[in-house]
C-alpha cells in the first residue's frame, strides 16, 4: 500500500471514530476565537475556556481590548501561562485590527500573519473555523506528533510537516483532519504512553507498538 493509499485509509477510520471532531475552544466571534487560539499555546484547550469567559465578558470587541489596562488582561489571563507575552499578543493584534481592518478580524492568511502572536497554526484555525477557508493543516502538538508517527512527515520543522500533510491529503479535508487528529492525539496516540492496543489505525502504524511507554489498553 502506497503512502497516499495508506494515508486515505487511515483518515477514513479516524472519520467513522471521531464523526463530530471539532474545535474545543469556546467564542462567539471571529475575533474572540482569534485572542481564544493565541491564548492556547503551549496551554490546553481547557484551561482557556476558564478564562476567556471573563476576558470577553469585559472586553468582547477589538476596540474594547485595544484600550485595555494591560495589568488588568495579565490577570485574567496569568492561569495560562506566559501570561505577559500573551497579553502583549492580544492587545497587539486587537490595536492591528482596529487600525489596519477596520476592526474586523482579516480573513486571509497574508493578512492574519501580520498580527502579533500569529503564525501559520493560529492562522489555519481562525480561516478554517471562522470563514471556512481551508489554507492548510494547523499542526500543533497533538498533529505535529501523529504526522510523524504515522509516517505521514518525516520532518521536524511544523512548516514541513504541514506541507507533507497537505501533499497527502485532499484540501477539502484539511481542516477537519486537522481535529480527527488532535481528538486520537488525546484519546490514544499519547506523547508517552499510546495505547496501541486499542488504535483502529494500528495495522498501518509503522509506529505502533515501537514508541516506549505503549500500552496494550488503557
Amino acid at each position: 500500500m502506497s503512502t497516499p493509499e495508506r494515508a486515505a485509509e487511515i483518515d477514513a477510520r479516524l472519520k467513522r471514530l471521531y464523526p463530530s471532531a471539532r474545535i474545543a475552544l469556546g467564542y462567539e466571534s471571529e475575533f474572540q476565537l482569534l485572542v481564544a487560539v493565541i491564548l492556547s499555546a503551549q496551554t490546553t484547550d481547557v484551561g482557556v475556556n476558564k478564562v476567556t469567559p471573563v476576558l470577553f465578558e469585559r472586553f468582547p470587541t477589538p476596540d474594547a481590548l485595544a484600550a485595555a489596562d494591560p495589568a488588568e488582561i495579565e490577570e485574567i489571563v496569568h492561569p495560562t501561562g506566559f501570561f505577559r507575552n500573551k497579553t502583549k499578543n492580544i492587545m497587539g493584534a486587537a490595536r492591528r485590527i482596529v487600525a489596519e481592518y477596520g476592526g474586523r478580524v482579516p480573513d486571509t492568511m497574508e493578512d492574519l500573519l501580520t498580527l502579533p502572536g500569529v503564525a501559520r497554526k493560529t492562522a489555519n484555525i481562525v480561516l478554517y473555523n471562522a470563514f471556512g477557508k481551508a489554507e492548510g493543516v494547523a499542526v500543533d502538538t497533538h498533529v505535529f506528533r501523529l504526522a510523524r508517527r504515522l509516517g505521514f512527515s518525516a520532518h521536524e520543522d511544523t512548516g514541513k510537516v504541514e506541507r507533507d500533510l497537505m501533499a497527502l491529503f485532499p484540501r477539502d479535508e484539511w481542516g477537519a483532519l486537522t481535529y480527527r487528529l488532535i481528538e486520537h492525539g488525546r484519546a490514544i496516540c499519547d506523547a508517552k504512553r499510546p495505547i496501541c492496543g486499542q488504535c483502529v489505525v494500528a495495522d498501518l502504524c509503522p509506529s505502533a507498538y515501537q514508541v516506549k511507554g505503549w500500552r496494550e489498553q488503557a
